[in-house]
């Protein structure tokens, strides 16, 4: 009731779900974000942190989901520039830190250093089949192709916990997303609406993943 009522306020205003705010704790799944980081640095490749390193999947973010649309900036507290210090590496860029944490992880209703935690621990838990670790020349997968190496390299996957998303009309890879319970243990589907998105975005028969430099 109370996420219905998010989204119809969302329509009253005239403001997407996506982008209605939300209460800190009332999600119904979490969405681990990993880039392929080719992808994002063919795009833009000013970002110097990110792009000197040759870089395959990185974390963008843990993201609380609502079956429709999603919470965003539950609350006001500033990113403790001690998370950065205690979990060093998590993101490849010192702007996601304050990013992910202000716009997901204050939906999380998880204080910053069990937020920061739990996706240290779900991006370990991802198993990165060795074939897409670094490599030298590009890849070309179909979407079943790609969920089906994942979940051979992680037994507690399947193929409906995994949503992708693509990029210039559906040419290369540019992110794939992990549904995950509330509790941060299981995998569980993702919704009918990451699905459709995955649809619209990934609609050839096959993408590239852009090669790790």
């Amino acid at each position: 009731m109370k996420q219905m009522m998010v989204l119809l306020m969302g329509a009253l205003l005239g403001i997407s779900a996506v982008q209605a705010k939300g209460r800190a704790g009332e999600f119904d799944y979490y969405a681990l974000a990993l880039s392929w980081s080719p992808q994002h640095c063919a795009v833009k490749p000013g970002d110097r942190e990110q792009c000197s390193r040759p870089l395959g999947f990185v974390l963008h973010g843990l993201w609380p989901q609502y079956q429709r649309g999603y919470p965003s900036d539950c609350g006001r507290e500033q990113l403790d520039p001690e998370m950065e210090r205690e979990f060093a590496g998590l993101y490849p860029s010192r702007f996601l830190y304050r990013h992910e944490w202000q716009k997901h992880g204050t939906c999380s209703g998880l204080d910053q250093p069990q937020f920061h935690q739990l996706a240290s621990t779900l991006r370990e838990k991802v198993a990165v089949p060795a074939a897409y670790q670094a490599p030298a020349q590009p890849l070309r997968k179909s979407r079943d192709q790609l969920k089906q190496d994942l979940v051979e390299a992680n037994a507690w996957l399947s193929k409906g916990s995994i949503t992708l998303a693509c990029a210039d009309g559906g040419r290369f890879l540019r992110e794939i997303y992990v549904c995950i319970d509330k509790d941060g243990e299981s995998a569980v589907p993702c919704s009918d609406e990451m699905r459709k998105r995955e649809a619209r975005s990934c609609g050839q028969p096959d993408f590239l993943l852009r090669n790790v430099r």
